[in-house]
């Protein structure tokens, strides 16, 4: 009995072995030729996405893609990288979307294309002349804190203004006026209104005409500051508002040169809702900015 037990043991294992050796030899194999092709066969790497120009103007525009500041000079044909870490140019006490650049915060032309921003306790301007072949950085200030409002523009290609705001708490704010006579160079601190309310907008119309507009928190009433001696003082300036309007148009616009005279836009703020919000009202100054006369309703599509 044991022999037999044996016996069928070992006809077992010697099936067993067999039936492995069959199946190993009737295993496909592919040519030589074919494996080296298939070790040669290179993985398809993924393209990165094609940069989508951000317009400027029909031929400028800037791309955040790839979380790199890139521009473009030809609508998006040739794309120069700009030398600015993307994070940078949104130190700001509101961030945003970061999906486009803070309005005011860039000058973006064929002759100048600069940035306004906070770099390592400083507020800097970065800048280039020669279309980002080469650039230039200067310090406008030291600052520790993060701007929450910023406009920067040129009038020329010497004079240039930089307006900004930090060390905001609850509804009250520190603004600051600096001039530039150099291209960008260098910075001269001015002074300022005294006034602590959040800052609107503000700008220069010339080397000696500058404009502050007060109070983005429910206004009631527009409060806009001139200077006619390039920063040096400033008055608050007398807006004539007709009856109809009072507690309408709330937010002054930075005035700018019509003809013979100065245009001012007022707008409704964030909860305006005459005529459906987006009507502003139209002033204008014959005493350099001082007093403003109402002149006409305007449609968002009918804007000088």
């Amino acid at each position: 009995m044991k022999k037999a037990i044996i016996s069928i043991a070992t006809i077992i294992g010697i099936t067993l072995i067999l039936t492995l050796i069959y199946y190993q030899n009737s295993e496909p194999t592919l040519p030589t030729d074919q494996l080296v092709q298939q070790n040669k066969t290179p993985q398809k790497q993924q393209e990165p996405e094609p940069l989508q120009p951000i317009g400027v103007t029909e031929k400028l525009g800037y791309s955040l893609q790839n979380d790199e500041v890139q521009m473009t000079y030809d609508n998006g044909e040739t794309w120069m990288k700009v030398p600015i870490e993307k994070q940078d140019l949104f130190e700001i006490t509101y961030r945003g979307n970061e999906q486009e650049l803070e309005e005011g915060s860039f000058i973006f032309s064929e002759e100048l294309t600069g940035f306004l921003y906070s770099k390592a306790g400083n507020i800097v301007f970065h800048y280039s002349r020669d279309k980002g072949e080469t650039w230039q950085e200067a310090i406008v200030r030291n600052s520790p804190f993060p701007m929450r409002f910023r406009k920067i523009d040129f009038i020329d290609s010497s004079f240039g203004y930089a307006i900004f705001t930090g060390d905001k708490a609850m509804s009250q704010e520190e603004s600051f006026v600096y001039l530039t006579f150099n291209g960008g160079e260098t910075w001269q601190k001015t002074n300022h209104p005294g006034v602590t309310r959040l800052i609107a907008d503000g700008g220069f119309v010339d080397h000696q005409t500058g404009f502050l507009s007060f109070g983005i928190l429910n206004p009631e009433a527009p409060e806009l500051h001139v200077s006619q001696d390039g920063g040096k003082s400033w008055t608050k300036a007398q807006i004539n508002m007709p009856n109809k309007y009072d507690r309408v148009f709330v937010i002054a616009e930075v005035p700018f040169i019509e003809d013979d005279h100065l245009a001012l836009l007022i707008h409704q703020g964030r909860s305006g809702d005459y005529m459906g919000g987006k009507v502003k009202g139209k002033f204008i100054s014959k005493d350099n900015g001082l007093t403003w006369e109402f002149l006409m309703e305007v449609e968002p599509n009918e804007e000088a």
